[in-house]
C-alpha cells in the first residue's frame, strides 16, 4: 500500500471513470489524502459525478508521472461524512477550500475507496505491481 500511496500523492492528478446508462464518463479527477489505510476523493452532490457513483460506486482512476509509469486504482465508492477528513482536505487543497470554503458545507462530499485494487505498471517488461486493499 506505501507505493501506492507514494505514487499517488507524486501524481494526484488523473482521470476518474464512472458508468451512467451504460455509457462510460471520464473526467479529470484529483487523489486528495490516504488516512488510516483508506485512499480519499472528494467531490459535490451537485455533480453528475456524485450521482453517478451513488447509483453504481464502481470507478477506476488513473494518473501517470513524468516518466511514463501509471497506476489504474479500480473499486466502490464509499461516503463518508467524517469531517476531520474533510477538514484535512481543505488545509491540502486550495482549490477544494475555495470551492467548499468548510468542511460542514452540504454540498461537499468525499469518498474512500474500498475493495481497491491498485495497478502500477509502465513500460519495461518488469511484471506490473498489483496492490489488493
Amino acid at each position: 500500500m506505501e507505493q501506492v500511496v507514494k505514487f499517488l500523492q507524486e501524481n494526484n492528478s488523473g482521470y476518474l471513470a464512472t458508468v451512467e446508462a451504460g455509457k462510460p464518463k471520464v473526467r479529470p479527477f484529483q487523489f486528495m489524502l490516504e488516512d488510516g489505510g483508506k485512499l480519499y476523493f472528494c467531490t459535490g452532490n451537485t455533480k453528475a459525478v456524485y450521482r453517478q457513483l451513488k447509483a453504481n460506486p464502481s470507478f477506476e482512476f488513473s494518473s501517470s508521472s513524468p516518466n511514463y509509469s501509471w497506476i489504474r486504482l479500480s473499486g466502490d465508492a464509499n461516503f463518508s461524512s467524517d469531517t476531520t477528513i474533510k477538514e484535512k482536505i481543505l488545509k491540502i487543497s486550495p482549490l477544494v477550500k475555495s470551492l467548499y470554503q468548510t468542511a460542514d458545507n452540504p454540498a461537499f462530499e468525499i469518498f474512500y475507496v474500498e475493495h481497491g485494487i491498485a495497478t502500477i505498471a509502465d513500460f519495461t517488461p518488469q511484471p506490473s505491481k498489483v496492490v489488493e486493499f
